[in-house]
């Protein structure tokens, strides 16, 4: 799955959706955004029906915003032209959202910060994709639309909740997604399908394009899946920064420089200790990752041991703590009117949301300060932390037996990173020998996002690995 190679000429049926190179080739005139979106609908139509999409914009209407693109010419926005879609959980103008629920169907008028500035760029949106109902899950089953599945193997699970984001982008049918993250959903997709999950700090990008606002308001972020690091660091950069119209977006977000840097010659990187790293009889997994430890000290790193305790008891916190009240808020409203049509699975954990008193979650956030404090220790001593994004991953036979157990474990090394304000960047690290991928995940305090797309981009660099499903090299 590595490639060293000069780019050929851009082909419709394979040519590389990687924003660099749709840049390059639509400034010397040798591309157009029609072309482009004409490949796009093509791929799509080949595919046949993979559960991606939950709603796909008219051809011709895409088609129209491409060719109004072409009669001013390019501009110096690098999003100019550069096809995206958007998880079912944000609003577009002119597309349905449903969150995965189509009895709630509606069609939004406005939407917020965020997407705004994609569409004042001249990206084109191309439709809403599919999703875990509501966003709750990291496996990608939890839909009344079909499941979507990894794009390197029928019979395992794309990741969610941000399903149809991930295969998108892996599968070659758009340049970005834009999606969510509350548990680990901007970066599980991206490890199941070989590429990029740029989680920025909480209140960085503004989830004033979320349905509703979000349903777990005081932790969640939307997120970018892309092809490449650079290519997810352009579109977080033109997404994010303050928005006085939303409560938890943050001063702070106009402050931070999302540009990718050469990394140190020499540094310093934690990974968990002892019996905390593990796979869950995943052997092919475990090696993977210490292939990355190996890889990241031949860059010039340093591993650090670091204690997970204080890590490992927040994941536990987001589902099996109070936290889970907070989308009683948005959802009670929800689950009382459409219970019948709620997914089984996620209808047993929102019923859990009232389970809990007042005094339980204050006990939980102060619980949470505790833990955080508990870490400052560790990061004087690295540069960042690095986990394997997921321990392993599972066939969709596999969760629909055991669905709660399964999708815990999948979580163990993201749940706690918005819980504790961290900043992450998602990349590949290769593949088990039967040809699935896995990931790792570079983390770092609030505010470093900098510092994790320069760590995540040399080191997605480093293994020379291909983009998504398809052939195409990494740009130079």
């Amino acid at each position: 799955m590595t490639k060293v190679s000069m780019m050929k000429t851009w082909s419709p049926e394979t040519g590389s959706l990687d924003i660099a190179t749709l840049g390059r080739l639509y400034r010397d005139g040798s591309l157009t955004p029609s072309a482009v979106v004409s490949a796009c609908y093509d791929r799509i139509a080949a595919r046949g029906d993979d559960h991606v999409w939950i709603h796909l914009a008219p051809r011709e209407t895409v088609m129209a915003q491409a060719k109004a693109l072409e009669a001013g010419g390019p501009t110096d926005d690098p999003l100019w032209g550069i096809p995206y879609s958007v998880k079912d959980c944000n609003d577009v103008p002119g597309m349905p959202t449903t969150n995965a629920l189509p009895e709630m169907e509606y069609w939004p008028e406005t939407t917020g910060q965020a997407i705004n500035r994609l569409i004042e760029s001249g990206a084109l949106c191309l439709g809403k994709v599919n999703m875990d109902q509501f966003g709750i899950g990291l496996v990608g089953v939890r839909t009344p639309y079909g499941a979507c599945s990894s794009v390197f193997g029928e019979d395992f699970i794309s990741g969610g909740s941000s399903s149809g984001s991930g295969v998108s982008v892996a599968a070659g049918l758009v340049s970005f997604s834009v999606a969510n993250d509350a548990a680990g959903s901007g970066r599980v997709p991206a490890a199941f399908n070989n590429i990029v999950g740029l989680k920025p700090t909480p209140g960085f990008i503004s989830n004033s394009s979320v349905s509703g606002g979000g349903s777990l308001k005081s932790a969640e972020t939307m997120t970018v899946f892309a092809l490449t690091t650079a290519d997810a660091v352009t579109v977080g950069r033109r997404m994010g920064g303050y928005d006085p119209s939303y409560e938890f977006s943050k001063p702070e977000a106009d402050t931070v420089d999302l540009a990718i840097a050469p990394i140190p010659p020499k540094f310093r990187f934690g990974v968990p200790a002892g019996a905390a790293l593990r796979f869950f009889g995943d052997g092919e997994a475990e090696k993977l990752f210490a292939a990355a430890v190996a890889r990241l000290e031949a860059m010039g790193g340093t591993k650090v041991e670091v204690d997970f305790t204080p890590f490992e008891e927040t994941q536990k916190l987001l589902y099996g703590g109070p936290f889970i009240a907070e989308r009683a808020i948005a959802m009670d409203k929800v689950v009382a009117e459409h219970r019948d049509h709620i997914h089984p699975v996620t209808l047993s954990i929102l019923e859990t949301s009232s389970d809990h008193s007042a005094k339980d979650v204050f006990a939980a956030i102060h619980k949470v300060a505790a833990l955080k404090r508990d870490t400052r220790a560790s990061w004087d001593d690295i540069d960042v932390l690095v986990v394997p994004t997921t321990p392993t991953i599972y066939t969709k036979a596999e969760i629909l037996a055991d669905p709660i157990r399964l999708n815990a474990q999948l979580g163990i090394y993201t749940n706690f990173v918005n819980l504790m304000g961290l900043c992450g960047m998602a990349v590949p690290n290769g593949f088990r020998p039967d040809g699935m991928p896995q990931g790792i995940t570079f983390l770092a305090p609030s505010w470093q996002d900098a510092k994790v797309a320069s760590y995540g981009a040399a080191y997605h660099a480093a293994t020379g690995l291909t983009l998504g499903a398809t052939d195409n090299p990494q740009p130079a």
